[in-house]
């Protein structure tokens, strides 16, 4: 399964890149597709603590395709990176609403 797990890794390299793109932005940068950015107060602190969240999550995805390497084809050991990957998809919502609510503006 060489070809399954070059194919996740390209996938966390993905996630590498969006990091890369967000930490150089100027703007303050969406997390989720579709939905403008939000206005914060710190833009260079925000951008960095998202790009930072884009880095671990890669490195936790290329984590979860581990049993890729190491696992027969349509052996139930693949159970583990699909059922742990949603989990580390909330996780990554969980944090990045955390970042959120440090940095939005206050208004008032």
């Amino acid at each position: 399964m060489i070809v399954g797990f070059i194919i996740w890794s390209v996938c966390a390299l993905v996630l590498v890149v969006v990091g890369i793109i967000t930490r150089r932005s100027q703007n303050a940068a969406g997390f989720f597709t579709g939905v403008k950015p939000p206005k914060v107060s710190d833009v260079k602190g925000y951008n960095r603590a998202v790009s930072n969240l884009w880095f671990i999550g890669a490195v936790i995805f290329e984590i979860l395709g581990l049993p890729l390497l190491f696992l027969k084809q349509n052996s139930p050991g693949f159970l583990i990176s699909i059922i742990l990957t949603p989990f580390w998809a909330i996780g990554l919502a969980v944090v990045y609403f955390r970042i959120l609510a440090k940095y939005t503006k206050k208004e008032g």
